[in-house]
């Protein structure tokens, strides 16, 4: 892996949680445990990689279709793992910020997202951003709403959740669409597909990637 070559900004789609479980005989809600987990650990392999920001796909605005049982762990869940975290969470030395919607957000969770982008907004040189009740259709219907006219690319860029494009986007557990993610932002993204289920989606599977965006020939509609 060239490390001159690094990706400046990398989406994952987290996918497949539910399936990783089911093949291990455990329930989906474990599976969703242990994405959780998997996040941090791929977070720290992107930081000392290089990466300069990582965002991932943690619950979209179509999520929401989904059993109110499984929503509420995941709603939930979160909370409880930062609350019996919290001393690991104060050494995080990297910027955690959310993008999304924040209107249907239970209040425990919202008091957790504001304590950690409050701890963590001072930090520079790695960000990873999490997309909580986010989608891309409602990102940029936001952004032109609230740009003025003439409405150009500049005025739009100017008021998405996250302005940096995607350089690398990556989704797991084999399944072969965007799922209405970034998709501003991924319109000359490099995709890579896996089949491995996300919670097994380590530092080494984040390596492969990697090399695999260092084959690739960036042109920009133009030519070499």
């Amino acid at each position: 892996m060239e490390l001159t070559n690094i990706p400046k900004h990398v989406g994952i789609i987290m996918d497949g949680n539910g399936r990783w479980a089911k093949k291990r005989g455990q329930p989906r809600s474990f599976g969703h445990y242990m994405g959780g987990r998997n996040l941090f650990t791929v977070a720290k392999e992107a930081k000392d990689l290089g990466i300069e920001t990582l965002t991932v796909y943690a619950f979209s605005t179509e999520n929401w279709k989904r059993p109110k049982d499984e929503i509420d762990y995941l709603m939930q869940t979160p909370v409880d793992f930062y609350y019996k975290n919290v001393d690991k969470f104060n050494k995080i030395d990297y910027k955690i910020s959310f993008i999304g919607r924040r209107d249907r957000i239970p209040q425990n969770l919202l008091d957790v997202i504001t304590d950690m982008e409050l701890k963590t907004k001072d930090f520079h040189g790695f960000e990873l951003v999490v997309a909580l009740d986010y989608g891309g259709y409602d990102e940029i219907v936001r952004a032109v709403n609230q740009s003025t006219l003439p409405i150009d690319q500049t005025q739009i860029e100017k008021h998405l959740m996250i302005s940096k494009p995607v350089d690398l986007l990556i989704r797991t557990s084999g399944e072969l669409r965007l799922s209405n993610f970034l998709l501003w932002q991924a319109s000359y993204a490099e995709l890579y597909f896996t089949k491995i289920h996300w919670p097994s989606f380590n530092g080494k599977e984040l390596k492969k990637a990697i090399k695999e965006y260092q084959k690739r020939n960036r042109r920009y509609g133009g030519l070499t």
